[in-house]
């Protein structure tokens, strides 16, 4: 694999640069941290309606559909300097997940109503896939929905539901099927988060923020014209999402920068003593750490030029998943480390501004919610069991 980058692709890295530096500004990146909702909700709207209007939101999708046209090169170069730049990802539900299903599995009235709204992040999206007492197991969800004439009548809760409370639409795997394999008789359902019967029930995570719910639904009419492809056939379009959100998960662009900065703030010396760097235990951790990243960057590199060139991430997205969310949570440990270590001698040394809450807080919230990485999207172990049966068949 050639990674030199040809002199049209330095441009193209180079627009992206400037694009970032000029739109990407200070008050739209305060707006992005207020504790206010309704102010972060606007803020991550305005952000990508900035990119829509410059015609990069979905670099991934076919140009007919609203995508860039860029080729595995170029979308690596572009989420390589997001991450570098301290650029915010794009929210996922609907750009990257129920997109790509809408797309590629829907009818053509379905890809008219949704596709303009998702792309010009005029309705945001939540998922619809875990259930209480299910875990990782979708295949044993219980939300059902009944026909009803030219309506499901849905019944059930959802949780773990990321920004249902911002919501407008949320996709969700239903039963409509008891017979045969528990993965058959699923269906795939687009709802409407304003419809008469559902009950949207916060959850607080470990990092005191409130971004996880819980959606009841309470005999919820939804058209059956809502409905992706076939009856009982849902679980084929849900694999498809799933093979895409778990190649997201990896963050391999994020992870590169946030451990570019443990290795800033660890080769501090303060006070005339060692950096942490010199400790010779730190810094085989920190080695491990990025060996790993580099052979996860190569591996991410490999599945987007095979996606580029036609296909689709199968078993791949899962090792992704896998090693990615194992190399944040290695990395989110060190970062702790990092600003317990700077934050002793935070008075005397470094303003507050610059470690305190820019560093030491972000690296406390980063670890407590970090914690479930390699349980969302389908636990590691899961993604194990995948890759035994898809690569080694078993």
């Amino acid at each position: 694999m050639d990674t030199a980058f040809a002199p049209e692709e330095l441009a193209f890295r180079d627009e992206v640069r400037e694009f970032f530096n000029k739109e990407y500004d200070q008050a739209l990146q305060d707006k992005l941290a207020s504790s206010e909702p309704l102010v972060y909700k606007q803020a991550v709207i305005d952000w990508q309606k900035k990119l829509h209007a410059k015609g990069w939101i979905v670099p991934n999708w076919p140009e007919e559909h609203g995508g860039t046209g860029w080729d595995a090169t170029r979308q690596f170069i572009y989420e390589t300097e997001r991450a570098a730049s301290g650029v915010r990802d794009v929210v996922p539900f609907g750009l990257k997940m129920v997109g790509p299903v809408i797309y590629t599995f829907g009818s053509d009235e379905q890809k008219e109503r949704f596709l303009p709204s998702i792309l010009a992040s005029d309705e945001w999206w939540c998922q619809g896939y875990s259930e209480p007492g299910s875990g990782s197991d979708l295949a044993s969800l219980k939300t059902k929905a009944v026909r009803d004439g030219d309506d499901y009548i849905v019944t059930g809760a959802k949780i773990w539901t990321t920004y249902a409370q911002f919501a407008d639409w949320i996709f969700c795997l239903v039963r409509t099927s008891t017979e045969g394999k528990k993965q058959e008789g699923i269906s795939f359902l687009l709802i409407d988060m304003k419809s008469p019967g559902v009950k949207v029930n916060p959850i607080v995570s470990i990092d005191n923020h409130h971004s996880l719910n819980e959606v009841e639904f309470n005999e919820v009419r939804v058209p059956v014209a809502n409905r992706i492809g076939e009856e009982n056939k849902g679980w084929t379009y849900a694999k498809a999402l799933l093979a895409h959100e778990r190649t997201a998960i990896a963050e391999v662009a994020d992870s590169k920068r946030n451990l570019k900065q443990v290795r800033d703030f660890a080769q501090r010396e303060i006070n005339g003593g060692h950096a942490l760097l010199a400790d010779p235990m730190f810094q085989k951790r920190l080695s491990d750490i990025e060996i790993d990243l580099m052979a996860l960057e190569f591996t991410e590199l490999r599945v987007l030029a095979s996606v580029a060139a036609g296909g689709a991430p199968g078993a791949e997205s899962s090792l992704l998943k896998i090693k990615g969310t194992e190399i944040q949570q290695a990395i989110q440990e060190l970062r702790m480390e990092v600003a317990g270590y700077y934050q002793g001698v935070l008075p005397t040394e470094l303003s507050a501004d610059q470690l305190g809450h820019g560093f030491g807080v972000k690296a406390r919230q980063a670890f407590m919610y970090g914690r479930a990485a390699t349980i969302y999207g389908g636990s590691n172990e899961v993604q194990k069991n995948i890759i035994a049966k898809a690569v080694l068949g078993l």
